[in-house]
């Protein structure tokens, strides 16, 4: 089922409209209508990687990087994992209608707190076709409508999996209306969808720090920050050299492209000289390029020199940055400098360290002797994701169902009035 062709604003009237039968189906419906999008995504794999490939196509022509190339790239492997989330997003909890607190005034009124769905969530997002599916999928199982703004280079595979994703809610008797996108309408559509106060009542912003930035400044309607992932992995002195070079690798050349890749690694002076060469050798192997400063190059003879630009750049690729600090105090004033408050980790084999670190580290994830890609709403036990909060109010770190509700207050009483 496609969407009807009129304007962007007539399309987020009718997704307000949509908001109010999906806020009152209760859990089995909403489970059920989920996994009849995850059978739907599955029948029409063929149908959504010919439509990737003419993205794919178009963006090699246009020039995108190879890390935006890796995000925009559906095989028939990515498209069953699509579906196997919004499975997992089904199988979780219901988070609408949670009593979160509860109390009886002096009067007799009882009085309970609790969870209720946004209404419409909008989002904005580029090359990232999973994101159509994961935020549709944790829109609607909280109770959600929701706005698609996908950007053009995913343009003909989000318009794909929109078509299948309202035609399976059409077959399981909820108003397709429930899901819209305003990629047809371009930059306009985008902004749009940041003025529409009072249509959409929050807006999501997953991509590039420009888009992020432009979408905080710009919009009316309130948005959840979702920051680029400048992240760092500090090795300690006592880090164990096998954790050093295993998480090392692992946060950055598993899947460069995405934002809880490692960007820069921090070496404290003392245990530069045994942790560097072998961490190196390992970073080369995956097909890293080290960007590093001097002490760095008398130690690994292959990198390159790193720029003062290079410590604030999320690369998304596998290029990394490393420097030599002279001790845990000067990595925590680097990682202040620096940090985009997503993901940061320590690898030590110091309690005291540790303990210091997660204290003083101020991001969304502070890990220690992990990989920066467990900061992850799958990994976390969420199911889909609806991005990694930065920011501090109301929510911050993977979101999941819960962060796509907000609260309201019941009160029951026997005619009493105040006093």
């Amino acid at each position: 089922m496609s969407t009807i062709t009129d304007t962007a604003r007539e399309r987020m009237l009718r997704a307000k409209d949509a908001s109010r039968q999906v806020g009152l189906l209760g859990d089995t419906e909403k489970a059920g209508a989920l996994r009849g999008i995850a059978s739907a995504i599955e029948a029409a794999t063929a149908e959504v990687v010919a439509a990737n490939a003419e993205d794919l196509e178009r963006g090699r022509s246009e020039g995108l990087s190879t890390g935006l190339l890796d995000r925009l790239t559906l095989d028939t492997g990515r498209v069953q994992a699509l579906a196997e989330a919004v499975r997992e997003v089904a199988d979780l909890p219901d988070p609408v209608g949670r009593v979160l607190d509860e109390r009886v005034l002096p009067n007799g009124v009882r009085l309970q707190k609790v969870s209720v769905p946004f209404g419409v969530v909008g989002a904005i997002y580029e090359a990232r076709p999973n994101v159509t599916v994961d935020i549709a999928a944790l829109a609607l199982r909280s109770g959600n409508a929701v706005v698609l703004r996908g950007g053009t280079a995913a343009l003909e595979t989000n318009a794909a999996l929109v078509r299948v994703m309202r035609g399976a809610l059409a077959d399981a008797g909820i108003d397709p209306e429930a899901i819209q996108t305003i990629d047809d309408f371009g930059r306009d559509g985008a902004r749009e969808l940041m003025q529409a106060r009072g249509l959409v009542d929050v807006l999501v912003p997953r991509g590039s720090a420009t888009l992020i930035e432009t979408v905080v400044t710009e919009s009316s309607v309130p948005v959840i920050e979702t920051g680029a992932g400048v992240v760092h992995i500090v090795l300690d002195t006592s880090a164990p050299l096998e954790w050093a070079r295993d998480i090392v690798v692992n946060a950055k050349a598993q899947r460069p492209s995405v934002c809880n890749a490692v960007e820069t690694v921090l070496v404290l002076r003392e245990g530069a000289a045994r942790l560097i060469p072998p961490v190196a050798a390992a970073l080369h192997d995956a097909g890293v390029t080290i960007h590093g400063d001097d002490e760095v190059r008398q130690l690994v003879p292959d990198a390159v020199a790193v720029t003062e630009e290079e410590w604030g750049t999320e690369h998304m690729s596998l290029d990394l940055s490393m420097r030599v600090v002279d001790d845990l105090d000067a990595a925590l004033a680097h990682i202040r400098s620096y940090s985009t408050q997503h993901t940061e980790a320590i690898i030590t084999d110091d309690a005291q360290r540790a303990e210091r670190f997660l204290a003083e580290v101020d991001a969304a994830v502070v890990l220690v002797n992990a990989s920066t890609r467990f900061t992850d709403g799958g990994e976390f036990g969420f199911g889909a994701e609806v991005g990694i909060s930065t920011q501090k109010l109301h929510a911050r770190g993977p979101m999941g169902l819960p962060e796509l509700t907000s609260t309201k207050w019941l009160g029951r009483g026997a005619g009493q009035t105040r006093a």
